[in-house]
This record gives C-alpha cells, structure tokens and sequence, in this order.
C-alpha cells in the first residue's frame, strides 16, 4: 500500500520542496504535473527540499492524463481530490471502507492517491470531474477562511492517511533526536 501524492501544476518551489522532504520521510510517492512554476533545479526547491531530492519518489508528468496513467499503472484504486468546492470532509471519508484483506488475512489499504491542485487556481474543472464527484474531499476550515497553504495541507492528509495505515515502514528510528535541544526559557 502506497499513498502518491499528486501535484498539478505546483506554483511555488518552496512549497514543493517542503513536499519533496515530507514525502521522502514517509515513504510516499510524488507525482508533480506540469506545468511547473519553477525548475526543478530551482535554488529554492533545493533549499526547501535541501538534501531530500535522491530520497524522494519522484515522477514528473507532462499532463493530467499522463499522470492518471501512471497512477493507474501503480495500481491505485483510491484517486481522491482535494478542494474546496463543493467537497465533502476530509475526515468523513472511508478510506477504512476501502481495505481489502491481504493474504495473511490482514486489512490492507489500497493504494491511494491524494491529487492538489496549484496554490493560486487550485484544480481545474476537468481533473475534478475525471476523479469524479464522490472523491472530492476537504479539510475542514473555518467559513471565512480562502485555504491552506499547499505543503501543510499534504501534510495534514498524508500524516493521516499514514496513521490510518499504522504508520507502515516506521522502525522509531527517527534521525534528529539526539541532537534536539531543547531551550528554557527561565
């Protein structure tokens, strides 16, 4: 079971390097769909990301279609649109609903794929209408509220659907521990 992270026509490098450094730390795959707002050699996708890159599954597609393939292709039955309009919860839906047993008997989750659209037109009409209405989830905001900013809103939904998944592939090992220090303010 793997989560892809889905990009379309990311704006900003910074965000998509925040991006490249989450999903290098969770396993996901990701999925950018041109076109792109920066180069990938851009300074501050690589200051974002810093040394992530060669950890990161990457894949650049040239459009929408493109990238419904290779999903397709991965096997993933879940494809889920994120958006504001006219979307159901983020949290409502059932991606429990959506397990299979594995061959031990276990629940597994399928493949999923979480699809963003770019900081400032969000997802067009067409990819939504593609993924299908039933699909179109959001993260609960406040009602005044325009959105999320692009990396933190991957986050929130890939942290989730990890959770929901167990947390696969996490050993505790986590590098950085030993040099956290911690200040106090006294």
């Amino acid at each position: 079971m793997t989560i892809h992270i889905v990009l379309v026509a990311p704006k900003m490098p910074s965000n998509t390097g925040n991006i490249i450094r989450l999903c290098a730390n969770t396993g996901a795959q990701l999925h950018l769909v041109r076109p792109l707002g920066f180069e990938l050699d851009d300074k501050k996708l690589r200051r974002a990301g810093l040394d992530y890159h060669e950890y990161a599954h990457l894949q650049v597609h040239d459009d929408w279609t493109a990238a419904r393939q290779a999903l397709q292709a991965a096997d993933c039955q879940t494809v889920t649109a994120l958006t504001t309009k006219l979307s159901q919860p983020f949290y409502d839906y059932d991606f429990i609903g959506q397990q299979e047993a594995g061959a031990t008997g276990e629940a597994l989750m399928p493949n999923i794929a979480l699809v963003f659209g770019s900081e400032t037109a969000g997802l067009a009409d067409e990819i939504r209408e593609d993924i299908g209405a039933s699909n179109w989830l959001r993260l609960p905001m406040l009602a005044d509220s325009r959105s999320l900013n692009l990396s933190n809103s991957v986050a929130i939904c890939l942290y989730e659907i990890w959770r929901q998944q167990g947390f696969r592939g996490d050993e505790g090992r986590s590098i950085g521990y030993e040099t956290l220090t911690v200040y106090d303010s006294k």
